[in-house]
């Protein structure tokens, strides 16, 4: 396991106790575990949308090009524009 780094955490009384309730029910052997649980649940979550984002976006340019839309031309130069425009977009953020 990696090097645990410390954190102060603030939490409601409703959230503080549920984590104690999680923990008191042998659910969880202590609040860290509780908080890391949930932690990686927002990771898996924050993934699963970023999945959605994209699996939408594809169906949206499948439809385009489906319909005689979109890019034009030789497939490497039509790639070489996508991969230019995304990475142009990933500087801007």
């Amino acid at each position: 396991m990696p090097t645990a780094h410390g954190r102060n955490v603030a939490l409601t009384p409703h959230l503080a106790k549920f984590v104690d309730d999680l923990v008191e029910s042998g659910t969880y052997n202590n609040a860290s575990e509780v908080v890391r649980d949930g932690l990686r649940e927002l990771q898996r979550r924050k993934h699963a949308d970023q999945l959605t984002e994209i699996r939408a976006r594809v169906g949206t340019g499948l439809g385009e090009l489906d319909r005689g839309e979109g890019p034009c031309g030789p497939p490497a130069e039509v790639l070489g524009g996508v991969l230019t425009e995304v990475k142009r977009r990933l500087g801007d953020k």
